[in-house]
């Protein structure tokens, strides 16, 4: 399960990879870690078919059987959009894109060193240009903090699929569904259900590298 990704990019890079798009975040350049309920650059398609790059949070909700509680800490990754939790969110309203660079998975082992499990970054190439998970949006009122107590915010998730062979040896149950360009990007957020869920795939081996990690502190001061 991928509960943290990178977004260091430009909003030149967006427009050149997104098709015409709103934009409500008074053009802030994302340059980020994201964890889970965190705010981030999510581009949305709205019920008038207008897109609009937002900033929401990340984290759907969780299946009512899975609350415990009145908090609902949100589900950030999402695989089977056959379930009746999910599957009213399958139409074209409800569907997004979510910039990113690279991201991460948990390894098996611990580190010898520190004890704890391993984070592998993953991006298209050394260079970490940007690209796309596609993802699901959706306006919720709830408790997500207690602390923080009910809100109304704009949430997302996105979807993963089987991992690939590049994926597979460090985190074996799924990886992010990636779209690369910007024909892929439009036929996730505008197409038929039909033909979009085609789109929940694996990336190929050969678009995708695992990144070679120098040292580790937190997540925001990686070096690659």
């Amino acid at each position: 399960m991928c509960n943290l990704y990178n977004i260091t990019t430009t909003h030149e890079a967006m427009r050149r990879l997104f098709s015409k798009f709103g934009d409500v975040t008074n053009r802030i350049d994302p340059q980020m870690d994201v964890y889970p309920d965190y705010p981030a650059h999510v581009l949305r398609n709205l019920a008038d078919g207008e897109r609009e790059l937002s900033l929401l949070r990340w984290g759907m909700p969780t299946p009512p059987i899975y609350v415990k509680g009145h908090a609902d800490a949100g589900v950030t990754n999402v695989r089977n959009l056959t379930s009746p939790h999910w599957r009213r969110w399958q139409g074209i309203e409800s569907r997004c894109v979510v910039p990113a660079t690279i991201f991460s998975e948990y390894g098996h082992e611990p580190d010898p060193r520190t004890k704890r499990k391993r984070l592998h970054w993953f991006a298209l190439n050394d260079e970490k240009p940007l690209y796309a998970f596609a993802g699901i949006w959706t306006t919720w009122s709830g408790v997500r903090k207690k602390k923080e107590g009910p809100v109304e915010a704009d949430i997302f998730a996105f979807l993963t699929t089987e991992p690939n062979a590049v994926v597979r040896p460090v985190h074996p149950k799924a990886m992010p569904v990636i779209l690369r360009r910007t024909e892929e990007i439009d036929t996730w957020l505008r197409a038929p259900w039909g033909e979009a869920k085609e789109m929940q795939k694996p990336l190929s081996d050969a678009d995708l590298t695992e990144l070679t990690r120098m040292e580790t502190g937190k997540a925001q001061s990686t070096l690659f």
